[in-house]
């Protein structure tokens, strides 16, 4: 007899399956052909391509002139936005604290054409984000360590501007069948997730993209 948990991961597994059908046709840059062109595998997971898509779609909407991206790894998902952002002018700066990865996606970068488009900032995001002015960026995207998520909120939230848009990826960590290696990032994420819902200077939801995708709204 199936258990409940099992129908509901099939149910998600047809879903995912359906949705990624849907646009397989049109999608100009995927997770797999990315990942395989970089010719490495020891690297922090990138986001899936439902949310590299739900990132595009969000730049498409607000138009972003300044970008941050806090966690490159191999820049998949700096560079699907920076596909986006260089049609009307934006710029991304992006965060990378791995020196291997960060070369990778510089290297990758180059090979979308992105490169004018993307500025990669090597080092620790904990030492880096709390340099940046008030209001200095207009959408924050926050893939890196999880143990970082509640720590850097707070500059997250300062740096930018109001009406400025937040997304944090992997926001479902704390309900997902996790491999042990994950299992200490768990808490953070939980932490972080509170924290979001219950600030008083964000509108915010969490939607079940990829891994679980923080959406909010700087008042």
């Amino acid at each position: 007899m199936e258990t409940g948990k099992n129908s509901a991961t099939d149910t998600l597994g047809k879903y995912r399956a359906y949705i990624e059908g849907l646009y397989a046709s049109r999608c100009s840059l995927g997770r797999r052909e990315f990942v395989g062109k970089t010719g490495w595998k020891d690297f922090v997971p990138v986001v899936d391509d439902d949310a590299a898509r739900f990132l595009q779609v969000v730049l498409r909407m607000k138009r972003p002139k300044r970008i941050l991206e806090i966690g490159t790894s191999i820049g998949f998902s700096a560079t699907s936005m920076a596909l986006v952002a260089r049609e009307y002018g934006g710029t991304i700066t992006t965060i990378e604290f791995d020196e291997n990865a960060s070369e990778r996606a510089k290297k990758n970068f180059k090979r979308a054409g992105v490169e004018a488009t993307v500025e990669i900032m090597f080092g620790d995001a904990r030492r880096i984000v709390p340099g940046f002015p008030d209001g200095a960026f207009d959408f924050i995207f926050q893939d890196v360590d999880k143990l970082l998520y509640p720590v850097l909120l707070g500059d997250c939230i300062r740096i930018l501007r109001s009406g400025g848009v937040f997304v944090a990826d992997d926001a479902l960590f704390p309900v997902m069948d996790l491999d042990e290696k994950w299992s200490d990032q768990v808490e953070p994420v939980r932490r972080f997730d509170r924290l979001v819902a219950n600030s008083p200077e964000l509108d915010s939801t969490l939607l079940p993209i990829g891994d679980g995708m923080v959406v909010a709204v700087k008042r």
